[in-house]
């Protein structure tokens, strides 16, 4: 009798050891989009992972976000942004937002409903990133920088749904780090084609 409640003792704190180390998991996972950005701002938001669109910097320098100027259209323009509380770079591109014009409300949301709010705007797990916004008739998906956002509204294509920086990468807006690399933004067209729109 002893010896079957040791071993029932044992099983117990075998599964309980196993979910804190998934948790554990879950945490440095969430810590990794976090820590770099911990010092951003918290007036903003969003989640998500996806595959990294990037390629190994060439020598040529990159500018900063902060050294494009921006010119939006009818003057402070509205944006939403929906995100994971926690994420720290989707704080800072929302400070990025900011600092260049825009009118940003930002939502934080559980990541069941961000899944469910890429999928209505066709996001797919080649083009998802971290947060996802609208802006006039549009989706922003990721990091893409606020000069690029204002081009697009200033144009207005018809047969473009959205932009998209597909992944996190290092460099781009609220994605700043040592090493930063080139990459490029995506016009997620309305038809369900994706197609180069700008390299940075």
């Amino acid at each position: 009798m002893l010896a079957l409640r040791t071993l029932a003792l044992r099983t117990a704190t075998s599964r309980r050891l196993a979910t804190l180390g998934a948790s554990f998991l879950g945490m440095a996972a969430l810590a990794a989009c976090s820590a770099p950005h911990a010092a951003a701002s918290d007036s903003t938001a969003t989640t998500a992972t996806a595959a990294a669109n990037s390629t190994p910097a060439p020598s040529a320098a990159i500018p900063s976000p902060a050294q494009v100027a921006v010119s939006i259209p009818n003057g402070m323009q509205p944006i939403r942004v929906f995100k994971d509380a926690s994420c720290g770079c989707c704080k800072s591109w929302v400070s990025h937002m900011q600092q260049n014009g825009f009118k940003v409300t930002a939502i934080d949301e559980p990541p069941a409903t961000l899944d469910s709010i890429k999928q209505a705007h066709g996001i797919t797990d080649q083009t998802a990133s971290c947060h996802t916004a609208e802006v006039g008739n549009y989706v922003i998906e990721g990091h893409v920088p606020a000069d690029l956002v204002a081009k697009l509204l200033r144009d207005h294509p018809a047969d473009i749904a959205g932009l998209s920086v597909p992944g996190m990468v290092t460099g781009s807006p609220g994605m700043e780090g040592p090493e930063p690399q080139h990459y490029t933004v995506v016009a997620l067209m309305r038809d369900g084609t994706t197609h180069p729109y700008a390299s940075r």
